[in-house]
């Protein structure tokens, strides 16, 4: 199991959309890339939605809605991975993300989860630098004291940049952890 963690409204529905979309014209092209046309609009997840990725292998990933962060920890079990997404282009959404973040990095169920940070909107022409967003959080600091493996990707949900990564990432992770 997989889960889609971050604040409201930082792109986390649209992922699991264009991973959907992405993936199809990955197995049937060269090189994975192409127009991913148009989704309709995607609105705040209130809950929970569980959604099939099949790739390599079978991949649920479980999107729980940013308002559900204070019950997030009753979805650990059973997790193997985790994508913790990041909205670039919301400065005054960062403390906030940085301290769901540390509570998920400190989390004893999640001790051996793989993590992947998705700085997501860097389409936008108003989003932080990855540079500025791991100064400001101390990402060196904060991956240098975790126990899990964290890996970052920066990426744009909505134009498809680096949703590939993401792909081979959630693969190569599943793969390892069965």
């Amino acid at each position: 199991m997989c889960l889609l963690l971050g604040a409201t409204g930082v792109g986390k529905t649209l992922l699991v959309k264009r991973l959907q979309t992405i993936l199809p014209r990955r197995l049937s092209s060269r090189d994975g890339k192409g127009d991913l046309g148009d989704l309709a609009p995607t609105r705040p997840t209130v809950g929970t939605n569980l959604t099939d990725i099949v790739a390599q292998r079978r991949i649920t990933i479980r999107e729980l809605g940013g308002c559900m962060g204070p019950i997030w920890s009753s979805y650990y079990g059973n997790c193997h991975s985790l994508l913790f997404m990041v909205d670039t282009s919301n400065p005054t959404q960062l403390s906030a993300s940085c301290v769901q973040l540390l509570a998920l990095l400190s989390a004893e169920q999640l001790a051996e989860a793989s993590v992947l940070i998705l700085f997501n909107k860097i389409d936008l022409p108003c989003y932080m630098t990855i540079e500025e967003i791991k100064s400001l959080i101390r990402l060196p600091d904060l991956i240098a004291c975790a126990k899990q493996n964290i890996t970052t990707v920066e990426i744009s949900a909505w134009k498809g940049t680096g949703l590939s990564e993401v792909l081979r990432w959630l693969e190569d992770t599943h793969r390892m952890n069965g």
